[in-house]
């Protein structure tokens, strides 16, 4: 898989704090890329080093094999998580001003505007004044001036801040299909779910540093505590042997299920054998630690 945006050595240092110590990310092109990581580690400084507003004390960002440059600003949109619009201007004004500031012309802006707002369902607002919109409806205009350049970098921070649950699979949806149709998407949240649900990568930075990084599925993998969840017909809360120990057990309104551990070096086949051979198997899960799961043990430690 081809990187479209790769850091090496980044290093930021604020007066006697450390924003960034040595870090080193791979992004790959055309994926959903999750920026984890607790209050204050270090991922919103990485962001603004990327849009250029500050800059790195050392260390380097390519962008496509290229030394990222202030020309490369066009080929990026940032939603930061701190909100802002101008509160006086008319929408359709603000959305097309943003847009001619990121390189489009006149004709295309409006264009891409009206493509979005009928989208969104709120093309009647769009002579309104940004203040008199609701919270939630200038988050959706704000979005769209975040990606009405069809930029090849989306930078959401916080995307889902502020949005009720209808209004976030509404976004959740656009983001995917903002992947569909091409673009990288690196995502800052602290919503795990979200994370599980959308992202293809990670990397999770903590005290200045990324402590993690990889394929979703392969982090909550290296993080698996080697539990099962089985359903037999048969009660097996009396089973002891050496394959595994049942950490709990609860009849079902048929059957039996079961949550078990295997012993060190059992492999899923021999569970299966030796469950199948003293039981009725109805179903047979791994249990893989959420995300969240996995951002509260790393944290920690």
């Amino acid at each position: 898989m081809t990187n479209i945006l790769e850091a090496r050595g980044v290093v930021k240092q604020y007066a006697n704090h450390r924003a960034l110590d040595g870090v080193d990310i791979d992004i790959p092109e055309n994926c959903i890329y999750g920026l984890l990581g607790p209050n204050g580690a270090g991922k919103t400084t990485f962001i603004r080093i990327i849009n250029r507003i500050t800059a790195a004390d050392e260390g380097t960002i390519t962008l496509e094999g290229k030394q990222l440059c202030d020309n490369d600003i066009s080929r990026i949109g940032y939603l930061p998580e701190e909100r802002g619009l101008y509160k006086k201007m008319k929408v359709s004004e603000q959305m097309i001003y943003l847009a001619r500031l990121k390189g489009m012309t006149k004709k295309d802006a409006v264009s891409n505007m009206n493509m979005w707002l009928d989208k969104f369902d709120i093309a009647e607002w769009k002579s309104k004044k940004v203040e008199e919109l609701s919270k939630g409806m200038q988050q959706k205009i704000q979005f769209i001036s975040t990606v009405i350049h069809k930029p090849k970098i989306v930078i959401l921070d916080e995307p889902f801040s502020g949005f009720d649950p209808v209004n976030t699979e509404i976004m959740k949806k656009e983001i995917v299909e903002l992947k569909n149709e091409g673009a990288t998407i690196i995502l800052s949240t602290h919503n795990m779910n979200s994370v599980e649900e959308m992202c293809d990568e990670i990397s999770l930075i903590n005290h200045s540093k990324v402590m993690l990084q990889g394929n979703v599925n392969h982090v909550r993998q290296q993080f698996k505590k080697h539990l099962y969840r089985v359903v037999v017909a048969e009660d097996m809360i009396s089973s002891v042997n050496d394959i595994y120990d049942i950490v709990e057990s609860k009849p079902l309104t048929t059957g039996y299920q079961s949550i078990i551990k295997s012993k060190p070096g059992i492999g899923n086949n021999n569970i299966i054998r030796n469950i199948s051979d003293n039981y009725t198997i109805e179903c047979f899960e791994e249990l893989l630690p959420s995300m969240q799961e996995v951002f509260i043990e790393v944290v920690k430690k």
